[in-house]
């Protein structure tokens, strides 16, 4: 069992950024994808070709000047050549630069898709332990800014980072060749101490932005678990407390936001000292050069042109440079799900369930869901092939455990769990889920069509199944007198359908699953009597000739189960059919008596009120 956790409100750094762009680049560079290669090829030669017409732009603007402050009359001989050549630099450069996004557009746009749908996989292949433990407003948050921070990874880092890098290497080579050692040395010194001072202050100013972060996380979360629960908001009044806890997380987000906008002017500053120290430094010493004769007027102008295109990016860069590092941090939040492993895994050699009448056997179960919290305590029953066994007993005795280990949602800590003899952890979890149909106690319905949450028991079938699906579960009459049928939106989480219509519409979506056996797990105790009986029929109907497991509290739904195990405290402590259980006058009986009590009461206080 892994206790390996994701949290979403801790502070990133157990992942280096060099593994992060690492598995980043697993997506950009994809095996079995020759023409994403392609196109990574040519937007590099593009980049490269992009710089050397930037980086030549000066050196024609040299030419230009040289021309025009010589003996010859400019008005008569103008270098209309090198200007033409100047404006074709600079359109290419643009040109170069475009392409270059243009051909990489679809490696990026592949790689942030492949990334968010892995993530969306392994989500859903982690253990029902993590899911609990987590809240879905951050953990959607956390994904969102991942998927962004790859985004603009991709577009600066590649496109911005990369050509600026280059674009230091050429210029810095050319001040050496042209310009001697000094010019190259103080161009040199002037970006090294600016990035520095960028990487320095840039990360002292990370830990506001992680705070940010997590405050944006927490007021998120506030938001989302309240709007998901407006009904209960509304029921207790407390709608000026929902606001208070959200305008708390607020505050704390705003506290945070102007450290980090503080802050940043400070970075804003500094960098802008730096570069002015340098820019003053070299043109003082090409001015020296000009005054001296050893440089031209065009020489001072392109030492000046090649200074601004470094200082021009260079500016950018800061910003450029603190958005990759948040980028980065938020891309590590979203691999650090990838790493999380599965506590539910497929066995190395897992086979698919062979075909077979579905029996059901547990073989001296014991469960916890921690070591301090045992569940189940030696639990053994079979369920044969076609006959129905109830599991009934008071609320905590382990019922909806056992449902949930047969679902292979967790491991048993001992024991075994077969169906038609072969052990459930021996299966692939696929074949085991698609031979189980459950009709569960809260049926959460997506928020689409009434067509859309029957067929999602089985994806792709027939309208004429789905519709055959809805008559087995008598749902169909009900469906019919809709303005808009089938089609008929349910609501958020189902909201717009009662009880009894959401749990017909779970039969419907078993029913069209065909399993081979069905898993009632308190599916009519939060109904009233009157659609309790409706649905217990249609429960009754499809359930004939099928393996059923029926986890019960009210005991009159299940007094015609083949067999009725009665659990408590984890342990099961009498079997046996209704009449047999009785007539033991045990705990069976007991429970029995006190429920048709408080039936004959509600009887009788319904007809008081009639």
């Amino acid at each position: 069992m892994s206790n390996q956790t994701f949290d979403s409100h801790s502070q990133s750094g157990t992942r280096s950024h060099f593994a992060t762009l690492r598995t980043l680049g697993e997506y950009l560079w994809v095996g079995g994808r020759r023409d994403l290669k392609i196109r990574v090829v040519i937007a590099v030669i593009l980049l490269v070709m992009a710089e050397v017409a930037s980086v030549y732009t000066p050196y024609l603007l040299k030419y230009i000047v040289d021309d025009m402050t010589g003996d010859v009359n400019p008005l008569i001989v103008m270098p209309a050549g090198l200007i033409v050549a100047f404006g074709v630099a600079r359109v290419l450069t643009q040109t170069f630069a475009e392409l270059r996004d243009a051909v990489f557009a679809k490696v990026g746009q592949n790689a942030i898709r492949k990334v968010a749908l892995n993530t969306f996989q392994h989500l859903h292949r982690l253990s029902l332990r993590f899911h609990l433990d987590r809240q879905t407003g951050g953990l959607s948050r956390v994904i969102e800014r991942g998927t962004k921070g790859i985004d603009f990874l991709l577009r600066f880092m590649l496109f911005n980072i990369a050509p600026t890098l280059l674009k230091i290497l050429f210029i810095c080579g050319i001040l050496l060749v042209q310009y001697g050692w000094l010019m190259s040395l103080i161009t040199l010194v002037t970006l090294v101490s600016y990035i520095y001072f960028t990487l320095t202050i840039t990360e002292w100013r990370l830990q506001f932005r992680r705070t940010m972060n997590e405050k944006d996380s927490e007021a998120n979360t506030k938001a989302i678990d309240s709007l998901l629960n407006f009904e209960t908001v509304k029921y207790f009044g407390n709608e000026a407390h929902e606001a208070r806890r959200f305008d708390k997380a607020l505050a704390s987000y705003e506290t945070a936001a102007v450290r980090s906008n503080t802050t940043l002017a400070y970075l804003n500053i500094g960098q802008g000292v730096i570069i002015s120290i340098g820019l003053i430094a070299v043109l003082i010493l090409s001015a020296r050069g000009v005054v001296e004769g050893i440089y031209t007027v065009g020489d001072f102008v392109a030492i000046h042109g090649f200074m601004m295109l470094l200082v021009q990016p260079l500016n950018f860069l800061g910003f450029v440079y603190r958005e990759i590092k948040q980028s980065l941090v938020d891309m590590e939040k979203m691999f650090e799900l990838l790493t999380v492993s599965r506590e539910i895994d497929d066995a190395p050699g897992a086979i698919p369930l062979a075909e077979g009448g579905g029996e059901v056997e547990f073989h001296h179960v014991n469960f916890g869901y921690d070591a301090n919290r045992q569940i189940l305590h030696d639990v053994s029953f079979k369920v044969p092939s076609g006959k129905t066994t109830a599991i009934v007993g008071p609320s905590g005795a382990g019922k909806s455990t056992i449902s949930r280990i047969l679902f292979r949602f967790y491991d048993v800590d001992q024991g075994d769990v077969t169906i038609d003899g072969q052990k459930i952890n021996d299966v692939t979890q696929d074949s085991l889920r698609a031979a189980i149909g459950i009709v569960p106690q809260d049926t959460v319905l997506f928020n689409d069509t009434i067509r859309y949450n029957i067929a999602y028991g089985r994806p792709g079938a027939s309208d004429a199944e789905i519709e055959e699906a809805a008559r087995l579960a008598s749902i169909d009459k009900f469906i019919e007198k809709l303005p808009d049928g089938f089609k008929t939106m349910v609501g958020e989480r189902g909201l717009k359908l009662s009880g009894g219509e959401k749990q017909r519409v779970a039969i419907a979506r078993a029913i069209l699953k065909q399993p081979r056996i069905l898993l009632f797990d308190e599916a009519t105790s939060a109904l009233d009597s009157h659609t309790e009986k409706e649905i217990q029929a249609s429960l009754a109907e499809v359930s004939k000739n099928r393996t059923t497991l029926v986890i019960a509290h009210r005991l009159s739904t299940v007094v015609e189960a083949d067999e009725i195990i009665v659990l408590e405290n984890g342990s099961i402590q009498e079997r046996g059919r209704h009449h047999e259980l009785l007539a033991m006058d045990g705990k069976y009986a007991a429970m029995w008596t006190r429920q048709q009590e408080a039936a004959t009461y509600q009887e009788k206080l319904e007809q008081v009120l009639d």
